[in-house]
């Protein structure tokens, strides 16, 4: 009985955990043209940063996604791209005043990760960079 015990033990810890694979790709995209010259340059390269952290998982990076196979996470919310662009908009503003009530948009944007895979801890850091323009 002791035996059966461990197994269900070792099985339930081996199958349990976290995982999360990046950004929401879709297919559905908005062509702006910017030929009109009805916009302005508000700012440029402007960066939002976003970190997670897991213990005993892989980490890696794709291009557009960063994806994450963990026992469990330790730091971060999981929603780093969220995250970083909530944070490059957090950046804007300390810098511009608020974006509310502006028709702002952002182009050039571009992602970084830097992952750090240890065999029992996993970091990961997430860098959404982009220009900013402002519709007259």
């Amino acid at each position: 009985m002791k035996k059966l015990n461990i197994i269900v033990l070792f099985a339930a810890v081996m199958l349990t955990g976290c995982s999360n694979s990046g950004a929401f790709l879709s297919a559905n995209q908005t062509i702006v043209n910017l030929n009109e010259g009805n916009y302005s340059i508000a700012a440029t390269n402007v960066t939002g940063e976003s970190e997670s952290a897991y213990v005993f998982g892989l980490s890696y990076s794709t291009g557009f996604t960063a994806t994450s196979f963990a026992l469990a996470r330790v730091a971060g919310s999981g929603q780093m791209y969220a995250d970083a662009l909530e944070n490059l908009w957090l950046n804007y503003e300390s810098e511009n005043g608020s974006a509310a009530n502006q028709r702002l948009a952002l182009a050039n944007v571009r992602y970084d990760t830097d992952i750090l895979n240890l065999i029992v801890y996993s970091k990961v850091r997430l860098t959404v960079r982009a220009d900013i323009i402002e519709f007259e």
